[in-house]
């Protein structure tokens, strides 16, 4: 049976539901509507119905949702039943924060390699991580069948590495480079650019 495609905007918004509902779930709470769910997000309780309908009937009319099997489902549609190992691009600031940050592993990945071009930082352990070599990067990767990277590198280098890794089997890079990265079909990328980010919301702000 083909699976049905579903757009990438229900897709980025599963995430949401998923950190609140495990909120809720923390605050001792049991069952939830969608209009409650979409109070806490600023999203319509009609559309967070009908994003969930194409995964499956979640709720019951009346009740609502049942906060421990709605949670469950996400985490099983978001694949994150599993912990994923990613390796991070970079041990400079950013790449050397993303390696000590410890709430990855609790949400379904672990940081298992650390790469530089540094000589200075190779060698270095961070959070218990050594920092490798870039050279042996293609190699570490493939013998550990990483399929998820994060990308902290410079912006010159960027393309020339998520080639590499691509060619080595990742098939997902959070992309912290300032610059787009092109990559074939099949392989996702997001972008984090808190500049890009910044400029959006300035253009709402009105004068002084």
């Amino acid at each position: 049976m083909t699976r049905p495609i579903i757009p990438d905007i229900v897709v980025s918004r599963l995430p949401l539901y998923l950190r609140a509902i495990s909120r809720m779930e923390e605050e001792g709470l049991e069952y939830v509507s969608s209009h409650e769910l979409g109070a806490r997000l600023g999203i319509s309780a009609a559309q967070i119905r009908k994003d969930l309908s194409q995964f499956g009937e979640f709720g019951k009319q009346g009740t609502g949702y049942h906060i421990p099997f709605l949670k469950k489902q996400l985490i099983r549609i978001l694949k994150v039943d599993r912990v994923w190992d990613v390796a991070v691009i970079g041990a400079g600031d950013v790449g050397s924060a993303l390696a000590r940050y410890q709430g990855f592993q609790e949400h379904g990945f672990r940081v298992a390699m650390l790469f530089d071009s540094d000589p200075a930082k190779i060698g270095k352990v961070i959070n218990g991580i050594e920092v490798r070599d870039v050279a042996d990067m293609e190699r570490l990767i493939a013998e550990g069948s990483i399929q998820v990277a994060m990308l902290a590198v410079p912006a010159e280098v960027a393309q020339e590495t998520a080639d590499k890794l691509i060619a080595v089997g990742v098939r997902a890079i959070l992309n912290y480079a300032p610059v787009n990265l092109a990559v074939r079909e099949g392989i996702r990328v997001e972008h984090i650019d808190p500049v890009i980010h910044l400029q959006h919301m300035t253009y709402y702000l009105a004068p002084r």
